[in-house]
């Protein structure tokens, strides 16, 4: 480890003289690529310096404890807090997810359950919508469809963090996946518990320049947009559907009156999926000691239970329970996703 680390200080090095040479900035691409990579060397290569401080006052300290004993608690401190900076360096040297500064699409499905199950869909894209809210971020919805009792069938919406620091994709990557839940519908006469169940599909959105989208691979079908109960909402067939042929993967949008805005939303969507299968297809090829350690984001697996006369939320992924279901629905999802966060860190530390 330390090894790797006095490398990365000599790269910090190196890039702080390039930055600092004017030449460097004529390039405005080169320079905003040393600059990322400078700044995420910098946390890393701040607490090296320290520990390296730390350890040094340490073996002075233990140096002088053999003469005078009153020297011998402060080189336990000193010991102590060189562990800690330790465990922090290999923290920070867990090799990041590119896609962590990614914008997002969250899309949201009704599953079994009927018309409770898309109420439930509701549910959570509102959720969703207001834990992006308490971050900062700003939502669109991209594409929706409605039910008659005001439940999603389903929905697709972007999640834009904006600059600097982390993006949506850090956080929201661990809600992907089958989400149950346990309550008296609305629809329920005589008081009884329902189960039934939504799926959430998130993906990084992709740049244009990231996935490269030949025409010649899509099917384009245009039709009419239609609301709650089938009923046309429209007398224009501006609503399209794009199948990828090489794939499969279909994707449609009908929220915009023009076809050719609801034809941009849905290549959007097209491109993060495809990003995503890409990903998935090369995790696929990775160790099985490897998939097993990322299980935490196999959206196949039922991820999360909703336990509304319990006011209980469970996710059962890392055994997270809490009582506080009320203030998760409305939007007060960082304690869930602070545990997922901190069991991926931990299957990325066991790899090292």
């Amino acid at each position: 480890m330390f090894e790797k680390l006095a490398d990365l200080a000599s790269e910090h090095a190196e890039l702080e003289r390039a930055l600092a040479d004017p030449g460097v900035h004529a390039d405005q691409d080169q320079a905003r690529t040393l600059a990322k990579r400078y700044a995420e060397l910098t946390p890393i290569v701040n607490a090296f310096r320290e520990w390296q401080q730390t350890n040094e006052d340490e073996q002075a300290a233990r140096e002088l404890a053999e003469e005078d004993s009153a020297f011998g608690q402060e080189a336990e401190d000193l010991a102590k807090q060189r562990e800690e900076l330790e465990e922090r360096l290999r923290k920070l040297l867990v090799p990041k997810d590119p896609n962590d500064e990614r914008d997002t699409i969250v899309e949201v499905k009704a599953g079994e359950g009927g018309e409770e199950s898309a109420l439930f869909a509701g549910d959570l894209l509102r959720m969703y919508q207001r834990y992006a809210e308490r971050r900062g971020w700003k939502t669109e919805i991209i594409d929706s469809t409605l039910t008659g009792l005001g439940g999603v069938k389903d929905a697709t919406m972007a999640v834009k963090a904006g600059r600097g620091g982390n993006g949506a994709w850090s956080r929201l990557k661990y809600e992907g996946g089958v989400h149950r839940v346990q309550r008296v519908p609305v629809t329920e006469s005589q008081g009884r518990i329902h189960t039934s169940a939504a799926g959430v599909l998130v993906t990084p959105e992709a740049d244009p320049v990231d996935v490269q989208v030949n025409d010649n691979d899509l099917r384009i079908d245009v039709y009419r947009s239609s609301g709650p109960g089938g009923q046309s909402v429209n007398t224009t067939d501006s609503a399209v559907r794009i199948t990828h042929l090489p794939t499969g993967i279909v994707v449609s949008c009908q929220n915009e009156k023009s076809q050719l805005q609801n034809k941009e939303q849905a290549l959007r969507v097209l491109r993060s999926r495809l990003l995503a299968a890409a990903e998935e297809e090369a995790n696929a090829k990775a160790s099985a000691e490897r998939k097993a350690q990322v299980r935490t984001v196999d959206r196949s697996e039922r991820v999360r239970t909703y336990n509304f006369p319990e006011n209980r939320i469970s996710d059962h992924r890392v055994g997270f329970k809490a009582y506080n279901l009320d203030q998760v629905i409305d939007g007060d999802l960082d304690a869930v996703i602070d545990a997922l966060a901190a069991a991926d860190l931990e299957a990325k530390l066991a790899e090292q």
